[in-house]
């Protein structure tokens, strides 16, 4: 470097200066290069196009979720705008407003929760159990099983009553539990999606709860407006949603709803909460009155809006019979077309249709068939042979049913099962009530 220094002491010519100062620039650049400072230890990986990955026609999700949205969501999806604000706070409110509706409850408590439906769950957990206080946790499956996990994590007293078989915890078992020892909180999933069992007789274990002042929790991600729950006639405390099933939307933005006397629950508790972005409490401070808590997932805030402006328009009496009518088309042509399906029709889950794997198959097989050849996507299960088909939102059109029987009555045929597969889709036909405005688009 010295050399540069003596030349630039002699020189008069202010080009030449110019020119020997871009040189000497150059040259620490050089040096500071070779010092190590861009020199990174990693080098940067191949890269691969998302195109390159993605199918070149997209898979339609038939499966347990996340489902298939609308052009509107989608749009919605796409936009993003400052998380603070009037135009979010306008947002935020109809977010809050529709969600009154969807859940059937007058609460102002009602949070978006940034995660899946279980970061909604742990929400919910975290915020009304910790040592010291006590639940009974009904699991029916995978999902209703979870919460007893989380009451676990957090040192509640946790007792765990599950269901004999293919069916949800009766009545009877419940009552029986409740009359020997008194619990805090109760905690229940409306439909096990892992299995497809529905829970029905909610309103009247809320209504024992709420006589020995237990808190009721109530997994509803599934089931949320494609059948009724209704939160405050049935005494519902805490309800939980996910964006991704039964509310039509994106997987990562979830709703949770409290009851006055869950809410006073957490207000009371002085025990600190172990979670500071799932603290309910400092979650309010965005929910309620829009003021800053952590930076909100705006494009799935917006996506939701609309999911939930569309369940509006649509009303819930209209979507309630709309996944009936398209659940119970279905579950005739995958029976008549010769398939077994897992549950008994008793406490048949219409939002998720499972189906038993036909003996000397392999249920992946079957799904990796639908999904190469006929660009159909269906769910397996969690250590059980079965195959699960979604009945939620947008799956329930007229279209997606046709498809999605098809593609597994052909792709079971392919391994060698012995299938009526027109029959079947006769049998669709015929079941399904076609109406206009609902099941076809």
């Amino acid at each position: 470097m010295r050399f540069t220094y003596i030349l630039l002491n002699n020189l008069k010519d202010s080009r030449q200066l110019h020119d020997l100062s871009v040189e000497i620039a150059k040259e620490k650049r050089q040096n500071y290069h070779l010092n190590g400072s861009f020199q990174m230890p990693i080098p940067p990986p191949q890269t691969q196009q998302l195109d390159s990955i993605l199918p070149a026609e997209p898979l339609l999700l038939m499966g347990a979720g996340p489902v298939p949205i609308s052009h509107a969501v989608s749009r919605a999806n796409g936009v993003v705008i400052n998380h603070l604000g009037e135009t979010m706070d306008a947002v935020v409110s109809n977010v809050k407003m529709m969600g009154r509706y969807a859940f059937q409850t007058v609460s102002d408590k009602i949070i978006g929760v940034s995660g899946p439906a279980s970061a909604a769950m742990e929400m919910a957990i975290t915020n009304i159990l910790w040592p010291g206080r006590s639940v009974l946790a009904l699991s029916m499956g995978t999902f209703s099983g979870r919460m007893a996990e989380m009451a676990e994590g957090v040192g509640a007293e946790v007792t765990v009553l599950k269901s004999s078989g293919i069916e949800p915890v009766r009545l009877e078992q419940i009552r029986e539990a409740l009359s020997k020892k008194h619990y805090d909180v109760i905690t229940m999933a409306q439909g096990e999606t892992s299995c497809g069992v529905e829970m029905k007789c909610i309103p009247e274990v809320a209504q024992m709860a709420k006589e020995l002042g237990t808190l009721v929790v109530v997994d509803a991600v599934c089931t949320l407006t494609t059948m009724p729950l209704q939160m405050d006639e049935w005494g519902i405390d805490i309800a939980i949603a996910g964006g991704q099933k039964g509310l039509s939307s994106i997987p990562g933005v979830s709703l949770i709803v409290f009851s006055e006397d869950a809410w006073k629950t957490i207000e009371s508790r002085n025990v600190r909460q172990p979670h500071w972005c799932l603290d309910a409490l400092k979650a309010q401070t965005f929910w309620g009155s829009q003021q800053y808590h952590y930076t909100a997932p705006v494009p799935g805030i917006l996506a939701l809006h609309e999911a939930l402006r569309q369940i509006c328009e649509e009303t819930l009496p209209s979507r309630f019979e709309r996944h009936r009518t398209s659940s119970i088309a279905l579950q005739s042509g995958i029976e008549i077309m010769g398939l077994k399906l897992f549950v008994p029709i008793k406490d048949r889950l219409n939002s998720v249709v499972a189906i038993q794997t036909p003996e000397d198959t392999d249920s992946d097989q079957i799904r990796k068939i639908m999904s190469k050849r006929f660009n159909v996507e269906i769910s397996g299960a969690f250590g059980m042979d079965i195959m699960r088909i979604g009945q939620m939102g947008e799956q329930c059109r007229s279209h997606n049913l046709f498809k999605v029987l098809y593609a597994l009555g052909m792709s079971c045929r392919q391994t060698g099962v012995d299938l009526d597969v027109s029959q079947g889709m006769a049998e669709l036909e015929l079941n399904l009530v076609i109406d206009p405005e609902n099941l076809v688009d």
